[in-house]
């Protein structure tokens, strides 16, 4: 069905410092008036303080009373593709803002009723709390100048993408199905992978609440793509030679698969050696790390030629007698207080989601379709990655 908007779309924006950004990311649009309704879309995401409804966007950006219509409709009916805009987002970004690692960022979004597209209740570990919400994961570039979210996956749940009813009205495309966590995870580096310009850089995620990280561990690594990643307490892997015996009267044995807090335990609790990491400010504190090179698990038999090697680390936090997350790498090579580093900006990330949702409206998509969920996602990252690097040039 063809969309209609009103012939007149906000002029007065042609001129302002926005204009030349949102040329360049949607520049692909065929139509003038949806090139200047996604400028004006996202003037209204920079300029709408509180909740970014799409009364107020129309509001802050046009006099005219059809205004929040044509807005809705652009973002809702319009049959646009965002991927093209997520590409050249992604390179706008690091034209101007050097990757220092892909972070993947978990998002929450409330809703009321059952009818946005892959709303359903679940628990949500973050908040302690059953929630009607959508759940979202996306890739963001950690950079000295912000964590930059360039692309997004919504993850479907079984209901949503087996009954057809649900998938005619919220028009879900036909390969769009329930995947595990893992696999958005991966897809998203696959994509990032094809889009930039530069070399991968490594991939930092907390999935230490996703029982199947093991999965996107074997995927980078087949990829041969560097990776931090929190993985769950009890990730089963095997140790790099015999574990100390709990019972010093034990003998050491050969590895077997053991837990990751196990290992961690018998291993080097009793030897963690101490990193300097820098913070924020500036200031220099020490933190006590317990390492270990492990394998992962294998169900398969297959010859441990083949099997890659991890360094498995946490941090130590000796008044609590417990570790922190524990994280998994393949940067077998790097030095640990470089670890550490990359294992800090999945904080930045986790904060930069917390920021789209309280400012940027992110959780404020109206519509209940799959292309108008991507669409607004879409245009909230640009927002957010214009205030971060398109107002140094304005």
């Amino acid at each position: 069905m063809a969309v209609r908007y009103p012939s007149r779309t906000p002029a007065l924006l042609e001129e302002t410092p926005v204009a030349a950004f949102a040329g360049a990311l949607f520049g692909h649009l065929t139509r003038a008036d949806q090139r200047r309704w996604a400028h004006a879309y996202l003037e209204g995401l920079l300029s709408t303080p509180g909740k970014k409804s799409v009364r107020r966007l129309a509001a802050a950006v046009s006099a005219s009373p059809t205004a929040g219509q044509s807005l809705q409709q652009f973002v809702n009916s319009s049959p646009w593709e965002w991927d093209p805009a997520r590409e050249e987002l992604t390179r706008w970004a690091e034209d101007r803002a050097r990757p220092r690692a892909w972070t993947l960022g978990r998002a929450v979004l409330p809703k009321r009723g059952d009818r946005s597209v892959g709303v359903q209740r679940c628990f949500v570990a973050a908040s302690g709390r059953t929630l009607n919400c959508q759940q979202a994961i996306g890739l963001f570039l950690a950079t000295d100048s912000g964590h930059l979210p360039v692309d997004w996956h919504l993850l479907l749940p079984e209901r949503w993408a087996g009954d057809q009813q649900l998938r005619r009205q919220a028009r879900i495309p036909a390969a769009e199905e329930h995947r595990p966590l893992w696999e958005h995870a991966l897809s998203l580096v696959d994509t990032a992978a094809a889009r930039s310009r530069h070399a991968p850089v490594p991939t930092v995620a907390d999935l230490s609440d996703c029982q199947e990280a093991g999965l996107l561990v074997r995927g980078l690594s087949r990829r041969r793509h560097g990776f931090v990643i929190a993985v769950p307490r009890r990730l089963p892997v095997e140790p790099h030679g015999p574990v100390t015996a709990p019972n010093p009267r034990t003998a050491p044995g050969p590895a077997v698969p053991q837990t990751a807090e196990r290992v961690l335990w018998s291993r080097s609790v009793r030897r963690p050696h101490t990193a300097v990491v820098g913070s924020a400010t500036g200031r220099q504190r020490h933190v006590r790390i317990v390492s270990c090179l492990v394998r992962l698990s294998s169900a398969r038999e297959e010859p441990l030629s083949a099997r890659t090697f991890y360094r498995l680390f946490a941090r130590w936090v000796p008044d609590q007698q417990r570790f922190d997350r524990m994280w998994l790498t393949n940067l077998v090579d790097h030095r640990i207080d470089e670890l550490l580093a990359l294992t800090a900006l999945q904080a930045g990330t986790d904060a930069t989601v917390t920021t789209l949702e309280e400012d940027f409206g992110l959780c404020d998509f109206e519509g209940r379709s799959f292309p108008g969920w991507h669409h607004h996602m879409t245009l909230v990252s640009a927002a957010y990655a214009y205030g971060r690097l398109g107002r140094e040039e304005d």
